[in-house]
């Protein structure tokens, strides 16, 4: 194991002087830029060799362009990258395998924006390949696509070191400056929503982030002007949305040619570049990865900052990691593997009409065309009746009632309006104080209006001010009705947590002052109309919630 070192006394100060006297900030004339011309030099080629007619299989290609008129010049290198150099000239590396022609667009541009374009076509060989990186990488089917989640459940999912040997340091090719990030690290919280799919098409790779946002460390934030160490939208990291593509190509850093990572491990030696600007998660202003190890599960990778200020080490993973609360043991659970009515040792029944406080239009019945298990599943079913409407409401008080825990409920939502279904919970003190006294944990409710969203809320009562008091946030689950999702719930004394399918949505602080420290007990249950069921169906003649387990976890 190499010693871990530390870097002292590294300052970097940057001087900026701005002028205070008056300015002339005329344009002046606005000139078309004009004889615009383009050459193309392909690395590597001899035409005079029949193996080196379109170059050394590098791929490397010079792009020199001119114009009368000039401010900068734009490239679009017709494989999906577009890059802007003011001297014109520019080399660009073409990854597609084989020999391709591609158009190049040069656009010069000169004053208030004005532009003149031309083209060129250039026929280029690029021999390198690294198919099983690709596969691993995009899941290897065309149009399914593969997601990568920060690998935030281990240990060193982000480090930093030095770019190159230029501090005396020869260890430039692992984490040496900072390697001591833990398991879901506090500070880096904000980014663990993120998401990322690399797609194989019939052309190439694609990438999109489709969830943000962009942790920006503070090493180039400055260079930002905006505060580092934490999350910023779009607004800031303007290029992290969108779908991009992907080259593969060698690595020509040090790192990967040279050295060895922490674990002594030899990088894999192939890097690839997302277009655009694109990034993983993690924005220092540069889009090419060098690849260390990749496996179905892990993708383990370095980038240099731009400016060369630091190299970050990134670890990934295919399966988006779940913080464990320290809830293993499986307290009680019902799996409904028993056809018939629902274990009475497990669940007893609110009966009868009456609205619940509400304004709800259904009786609840221990009938079993209201409630019954069959096919491994609960099913609580709603139902016209002539001119009013039956449902059931399990509860599991006097049975089993718990303090702090992870709850589990994979269910299937009903999708006729007017349906009112809910997983939820209510304090043991519910008899003895009433609602809201008692405290009640909405895990999963669904509106009668809108089955493309779920909600979670508490309620309880405000004794300073002696009103209800509730918080609750919403999430859209688009299939609700149509495919099992898992609600779940973590309360522990410091925070009450609730998610879908593990992606959390909904946090509140708990407290001593709050009545979210005593026993609570489990309801499921399907109401009809009232205040979130709201206008029912004229054609409603019955529909269902499933219920394929309830798992409590301490």
């Amino acid at each position: 194991m190499k010693n871990i070192k530390y870097l002292i006394g590294l300052f970097l100060t940057l001087t900026f002087i701005v002028s205070c006297e008056d300015d002339d900030y005329k344009f002046g004339d606005i000139v078309t830029p004009s004889n615009v011309q383009v050459t193309a030099e392909i690395v590597g080629q001899d035409l005079s060799d029949p193996e080196l007619l379109y170059g050394d299989g590098a791929g490397f290609v010079t792009f020199e362009a001119t114009a009368d008129n000039v401010i900068s010049y734009s490239f679009n290198f017709g494989d999906g990258y577009v890059e802007v150099a003011p001297s014109g000239k520019i080399t660009h590396r073409y990854t597609k395998v084989g020999v391709n022609t591609f158009t190049v667009i040069v656009s010069a541009i000169g004053t208030g924006g004005v532009s003149s374009t031309t083209s060129i076509d250039v026929e280029v060989y690029s021999s390198f390949t690294d198919v099983e990186a690709e596969d691993l990488l995009s899941g290897g089917i065309i149009g399914e696509g593969k997601t990568w989640y920060w690998a935030a459940d281990l240990p060193l999912h982000v480090g930093m070191g030095p770019v190159s040997d230029d501090y005396g340091s020869l260890d430039f090719a692992w984490p040496n400056w900072w390697n001591a990030i833990q398991p879901w690290d506090d500070e880096k919280g904000c980014m663990y929503t993120n998401e990322f799919v690399f797609t194989k098409t019939e052309n190439g790779i694609t990438f999109e982030q489709t969830t943000g946002p962009a942790f920006i460390p503070g090493t180039y934030a400055g260079i930002l002007g905006v505060d580092g160490d934490t999350c910023h939208d779009e607004t800031v990291a303007t290029t992290m949305f969108g779908v991009k593509n992907v080259s593969m190509f060698p690595s020509s850093s040090k790192a990967a040619l040279e050295g060895l990572y922490y674990d002594e491990t030899p990088y894999r030696q192939t890097a690839f570049e997302i277009s655009d600007g694109g990034f993983m998660g993690w924005y220092v202003g540069s889009s090419t990865y060098d690849i260390i190890t990749i496996t179905e599960d892990y993708l383990q990778v370095r980038i240099e900052e731009a400016g060369g200020g630091a190299a970050w080490y990134q670890l990934f993973t295919s399966t988006k990691p779940v913080q464990d609360e320290g809830f293993t043991e499986l307290a009680w659970a019902d799996e409904f593997d028993t056809d018939g009515a629902p274990d009475a040792t497990k669940w007893t029944y609110d009966l009868g009409a009456g609205g619940w406080g509400n304004n709800e239009a259904q009786t609840y019945t221990d009938d079993a065309a209201n409630v019954i298990i069959a096919d491994g599943v609960l099913k609580i079913t709603a139902k016209a009746e002539g001119d009013s409407y039956t449902s059931a409401r399990l509860k599991t008080q006097g049975l089993y009632s718990f303090t702090y825990g992870r709850v589990d409920v994979r269910a299937k939502l009903p999708s006729v309006a007017g349906t009112w279904p809910a997983i939820w919970m209510l304090g043991d003190s519910f008899d003895s104080v009433g609602w809201p006294k008692s405290g009640e944990i909405d895990i999963m409710e669904q509106t009668g209006a809108d089955k493309n969203t779920v909600g979670a809320t508490c309620h309880w009562f405000d004794e300073v001010n002696s009103v209800a008091a509730n918080y609750g946030l919403t999430t859209s689950v688009a299939n609700a009705s149509t495919e099992f999702h898992v609600y779940s719930l973590e309360w522990t004394e410091e925070s009450i947590k609730v998610f879908v399918d593990d992606v959390k949505y909904y946090e509140m602080t708990n407290s001593e002052a709050l009545p979210f420290n005593a026993d609570f007990f489990l309801i499921l249950n399907v109401a009809m109309g009232g205040s979130l069921g709201g206008d029912i169906d004229p054609a409603f003649t019955e529909d269902y919630m499933e219920v394929d387990y309830v798992r409590v976890y301490q």
